[in-house]
Parts: C-alpha cells; sequence; structure tokens
C-alpha cells in the first residue's frame, strides 16, 4: 500500500473533487494525510479523515475581474497561501513520507515541497481557469508575469535559481476534473494531462434542509453564484429575484446567498446560507449558476440543464462550451435584466432539448471515470519505482 500527501488550497470547489479521489484510495487501502486548515477541512473530507494541521489565514481576496483578477489571484491569494502554508507542508512530509504528493494547482507550495525534497507528485487542476493557459498565446506578457510570480515564490523557499518546471503543473502527472468539450482545446494542455470527468462521492447530508417545502406540481430551480461570486452578486440577485417574482404558480427557487445578502424574498423562493447540492440535483429542473466547472458538471452529469451567467475566471469558457452544446443558455451576469433573465429560464424549462443535451454532454464526463479513474492514476505513479516523467 502507498502513503498519499494531499495539499488543495482552502476553497470548497477545490478541496471536494480532491476529497472523492481521497476516499476512493482510502477504500483500496492506501493512507492519505490532508496537509492544511482542520476546521476548513474536516467538514469536507470526513471525519476519519488524518488531517496534518495548518493554520488558516486570511488573504485580501479575488474580488476583482478582468485581467485585475489574474494579478489578484496570485499576489493576493495563491502566493500569500503559499508563503503561509510552505513550512507546515514541509512538516507533514517529513513526518508521513509520502510516496505522492498531490497537490492542486494552485496550491504550488506543495509544488515547492514537493520538487525541493524529490519527491513524485501529481497536479490536480479542479477548474480549467489555467489548465488552458488562456494567456500563453493571447497575453504573452501575462502569462511571463506568473510564471515570474512562481520563480520568486521558489526562491523565496530558499531554492536556486528557477523552479525546474511550472509549479502548475506536475512533470510526471496532471488530472483535470473536466473532460470533453469543457476541457478546452487539447493542444493548449500541458503535456501529461489525463482527463478524468467530475470526481463525485457521497458527501454530508444536511438534515435542515427542508425537501418537504418542495412542491411536486411545480418546477424547481436552483440559483447559485458560487463562494467566490458572493462578494459581487448583490445586483445580480435582486435582479434574479425580480424575475422569479411573478412565477410562483409554475416552479420553486432554492438561493444560496450570504446570510444578510436577501432580506426579503416572496413565498416560492427559499434562501439559504448553503445546500447540499448533489442530493438537491435529483429534485431539479434547471440551475443558474455562474458557470464554476463543479456547479456546471454536477449538474450536467445529474441531466440539469443550466442557464449560466460567469463572472469570472474559467467561467465564460464553460458557458460557453454549456450554450455551444445546446445544454443551457448563456446570459450577462451584470446587464441582462429580469425580464431577460425570466424569458431565458422559461424558455429553458419548456424546451425539453436542453435536458436531453444535458444528458448527452454529462454522460461524456462521466465517462472519464471520475474519481476511481484518478485514483488508478495516482495509484500506478505512487507504485511505479520505474515511473519516468511523460
Amino acid at each position: 500500500m502507498s502513503r498519499f500527501l494531499f495539499v488543495s488550497l482552502p476553497l470548497t470547489g477545490h478541496v471536494n473533487p480532491m476529497a472523492a479521489v481521497a476516499r476512493a484510495l482510502t477504500g483500496r487501502g492506501h493512507d492519505v494525510l490532508w496537509a492544511g486548515s482542520e476546521s476548513f477541512l474536516r467538514p469536507l473530507v470526513g471525519d476519519d479523515a488524518h488531517i496534518h494541521g495548518i493554520p488558516l489565514r486570511a488573504h485580501r481576496g479575488i474580488a476583482e475581474r478582468g485581467l485585475d483578477a489574474t494579478r489578484s489571484r496570485w499576489d493576493g491569494y495563491i502566493l500569500p497561501h503559499a508563503k503561509s502554508t510552505r513550512k507546515g507542508i514541509e512538516a507533514a512530509a517529513d513526518a508521513f513520507g509520502p510516496d505522492l504528493v498531490v497537490v492542486d494547482q494552485h496550491a504550488i507550495a506543495g509544488a515547492i515541497v514537493a520538487t525541493a525534497r524529490g519527491l513524485r507528485w501529481a497536479s490536480v487542476a479542479p477548474t480549467t481557469m489555467e489548465l488552458t493557459r488562456p494567456f500563453r498565446r493571447s497575453l504573452p506578457g501575462v502569462e511571463a508575469w506568473i510564471l515570474g510570480r512562481m520563480a520568486a515564490a521558489w526562491t523565496a523557499a530558499g531554492q536556486p535559481g528557477d523552479p525546474p518546471h511550472d509549479l502548475r503543473f506536475s512533470p510526471y502527472r496532471v488530472i483535470a476534473f473536466s473532460a470533453g468539450a469543457l476541457a478546452g482545446d487539447p493542444s493548449d494542455r500541458p503535456a501529461g494531462t489525463v482527463l478524468v470527468g467530475p470526481a463525485l462521492a457521497a458527501r454530508a447530508p444536511d438534515p435542515d434542509f427542508p425537501f418537504d417545502w418542495f412542491d411536486p406540481a411545480r418546477r424547481h430551480v436552483l440559483v447559485t453564484v458560487g463562494t467566490l461570486g458572493l462578494d459581487l452578486a448583490k445586483d445580480f440577485y435582486q435582479r434574479i429575484l425580480d424575475a422569479l417574482a411573478p412565477l410562483g404558480d409554475r416552479l420553486q427557487a432554492v438561493v444560496v446567498a450570504a446570510e444578510g445578502t436577501i432580506t426579503e424574498a416572496p413565498e416560492h423562493v427559499l434562501v439559504r446560507r448553503r445546500v447540499p447540492v448533489l442530493d438537491l440535483l435529483a429534485h431539479l429542473d434547471a440551475v443558474v449558476s455562474h458557470g464554476g466547472l463543479n456547479t456546471v458538471s454536477e449538474s450536467l452529469v445529474h441531466g440539469v440543464p443550466l442557464l449560466v451567467a460567469p463572472i469570472k475566471g474559467d467561467q465564460a469558457l464553460n458557458a460557453t462550451a454549456v450554450a455551444a452544446a445546446g445544454a443551457g443558455l448563456r446570459v450577462s451576469f451584470d446587464h441582462t435584466p429580469p425580464e431577460r433573465l425570466r424569458a431565458a429560464l422559461l424558455d429553458l424549462l419548456a424546451e425539453p432539448s436542453y435536458a436531453d443535451a444535458a444528458r448527452e454532454l454529462g454522460a461524456e464526463l462521466t465517462a472519464g471515470g471520475g474519481a476511481e479513474a484518478a485514483a488508478d492514476h495516482l495509484e500506478r505513479l505512487a507504485h511505479d519505482n520505474d515511473c519516468e516523467r511523460p
């Protein structure tokens, strides 16, 4: 049996697919240790998971959009997180002695530690945000700036020269939780990338969610903008509430919003701070989403079409892929008025072809093998002492 050290950013959408893979590995008898915040990880990875605790520190966040979002993401979040967690990851690696380090592609401290210690490691890409390296051709100066920031992090860790490779992408294996149309142009992906599709696993139930609130005579919709979009969503929430307001005779909607964001909603709209998404999907007819890869993939796997209002990052790519496949519609997060949101949502619910296309694209994603396929790749990489870099 092998020992796997998992390192992720403290973001729910990054940890959830990695947790599914970790459970697949422990189910095969392997030892898995997480390096990260106990308070953040425990609700996501389960009571039985082993965690090497690293204090969670607040960083500036990544509220900006456009090119400013790239600078903010790296200087305000990724690099400070790497600086604050590196020593803890070093301690976890030294104590645990992993056969393989499994690193979220943006938790670059894990890549630095593994490379510096000569440990074999694999990157996992929970999003397509930089999997296809969108700046490499269109804005090479931005790509060069990112590489320079990673080189600075490498030097700050006491390592000489430049890192021997792009710290976002392991030279041994890159596992992407995507497939098909959502995975972008194959020529843009780094060598050694395998596409496994969404990694889904049972999550902790929410005994407080009122499933008996659903009226079987009405259609059901989920509205979610993801954890990183909540600070930008107040105006969008108001427009979607205005869109939903006259539809109480035909549908019910569950809206995920931070406490205090929505102070008043009609009786057919249920506002919750968090929801059990995977359990909910079996009850839904449509999802209104920001276009995060996890939400999009999970919806499609369940055959649920999407109304996508992308905010930033890879969400525009995901929205375009969904619309091109006929599995949903794309609208503007900033500018689509309530009446157009309402018309798009009603179109999505009335036209069966959207759900048909969602099921087809979902089947393509599922064919990647998900968590078990990812575990296969990691298992082989950890077992094969003669493994060469691809």
